[in-house]
């Protein structure tokens, strides 16, 4: 632990005599550690591919399309808009500050620690960086212990391709994490589950230091009748299976449907499913395993509760050696299940079935509220239900997931589900202290009234500027007092 402890201090102390200096308050070297990480995520690709595989056995489609191509969008964004990010936003002067000028500008908070997750590991880290970089911050990064590959592959590769004096790399597990959340920070970005939120927001309450959370849920999908079923199944199984194999936090956690609708979208499921993964999905190279046994026997588990193992209408297979779990769909398992009342985070589906559709909305609502939501309907008046009852960090209509890759929408929780968002000019906020800047003239008239000794006269005058009278504002800029006393 005492290694953890040094190790975290160093890293800390040399980001922020680097900060100190004033060198990433420049957009010259903001806009460098950003060009940086666009040639890292280009030149390094096979390696960024091959340390995925080696963690999760992620296709290779999958870690581009997820990982590096949205790596690469988040600093092509924040490369095209910095300038006018950084650019001091004019407001107007208040009525008792006149004559003034008024400005916000965007300050970087300093010294901030990103603790990432291991699901999407080059993503999660990476993105946030971004973030902090183009916002003028020093950055340490703590990657996952989980993956374990990637997390080398970053500590690599970062000094190679960023100014090293402001950006660095922890690695380890839960000593270093915990010797990282001792110290003094401007700012905590964590990606990962609410166990851990909890615990990272306890060190962060010691030092009163705003926290980022970007968490999970039980993201629910609703599918009306009104709606292209087949359509609606490809792209569920997207968002679930294709987006590593359910580890993340915005697949699909569950289905509600109506009881009459429910087999016929179960069968364009299957169909779906067998198309993508053959009928030994076990033996796909396009499916990701279990990031490892612990994350494996949990799943295991949640199959072979006694309530909801008789539920299983498709798939089920595991292999323990390989820790893959074949596509799984389940119906009308119980809602107090252990399935039903944990973020599944695997590739374990349930199905629940309703007499009408309308009913969705009670069960959503039964629990925390999810990160993401999914509504496949082609009904504008059920679309603008669902948008008015149910709360969630994001939602989407016939379609899962997709929303994450659009830079110009925030991506965060609320209530369980996390706090703060990111991506895009959420990302720049995300790292940024907004300061109220006035500036005001001494050279014109001084309001005299605003001073003791305090009379009725000076009261009226003040009475009269804060409803806009325009006669009372004279008598405030040329120092007027109601009488021949002037204080």
């Amino acid at each position: 632990m005492d290694a953890a402890v040094a190790a975290a201090a160093e890293a800390r102390e040399r980001v922020r005599a680097s900060f100190a200096t004033g060198r990433t308050r420049a957009a010259a070297w903001r806009e460098a550690q950003l060009r940086g990480l666009l040639r890292m995520a280009a030149e390094m690709e096979d390696d960024v591919c091959a340390a995925l595989r080696a963690d999760l056995a992620k296709p290779q489609t999958e870690s581009y399309v997820h990982e590096i191509s949205l790596v690469t969008t988040s600093c092509k964004f924040a490369l095209k808009n910095l300038k006018k990010w950084m650019k001091p936003q004019k407001v107007p002067g208040g009525v008792l500050t006149f004559p003034s000028a008024a400005r916000v500008t965007a300050e970087p908070l300093g010294v901030v620690l990103v603790i990432s997750a291991w699901n999407y590991p080059f993503l999660l880290a990476i993105d946030p960086v971004v973030g902090a970089i183009a916002a003028g911050n020093a950055v340490v990064l703590k990657p996952s212990e989980v993956a374990p590959a990637t997390s080398s592959l970053l500590a690599e590769l970062l000094p190679r391709y960023v100014d090293a004096s402001c950006v660095r790399v922890v690695q380890g597990g839960i000593p270093e994490t915990t010797a990282l959340l001792e110290l003094t920070w401007d700012k905590i970005f964590y990606t990962g589950n609410s166990k851990v939120g909890r615990i990272v927001m306890s060190y962060a309450a010691k030092h009163l230091t705003p926290v980022v959370l970007e968490l999970g849920g039980k993201c629910p999908v609703v599918v009306d009748s009104n709606v292209n079923i087949h359509v609606a199944a490809k792209r569920i199984a997207a968002g679930k299976w294709g987006c590593n194999s359910g580890q993340a936090c915005i697949s699909p956690d569950y289905i509600v449907t109506t009881k009459s609708l429910a087999p016929k979208l179960l069968e364009s499921l299957k169909k779906v499913l067998r198309k993508f993964y053959g009928e030994d999905p076990l033996r796909s190279p396009d499916l990701s395993r279990i990031v490892n046994s612990n994350h494996f026997n949990r799943l295991r588990t949640l199959m072979d509760d006694g309530t909801v193992a008789g539920k299983i209408a498709f798939g089920g297979q595991s292999d323990e050696q390989q820790l893959r779990i074949a596509p799984t769909l389940l119906l009308d398992v119980p809602l107090d299940s252990a399935i039903m009342k944990e973020e599944i985070f695997g590739p374990l589906l349930p199905i629940i079935t309703v007499d009408k559709i309308s009913e969705s909305f009670a069960v959503i609502n039964s629990v925390s509220k999810p990160l993401a939501a999914y509504l496949f309907t082609n009904d504008s008046r059920l679309k603008q239900q669902f948008e008015r009852n149910i709360s969630s960090g994001g939602m989407i209509f016939n379609d899962t997931a997709i929303h994450l890759t659009n830079p110009h929408l925030p991506f965060g929780g609320v209530g369980e589900s996390g706090m703060g968002a990111y991506h895009g000019a959420f990302s720049f906020d995300a790292f940024t202290h907004r300061k109220a800047v006035l500036d005001r003239s001494s050279f014109l008239g001084e309001a005299r009234a605003r001073y003791p000794p305090y009379t009725p006269a000076k009261l009226g005058i003040l009475r009269g500027v804060l409803k806009g009278n325009p006669l009372a504002m004279v008598l405030a800029a040329v120092g007027y007092t109601g009488g021949r006393r002037r204080a």
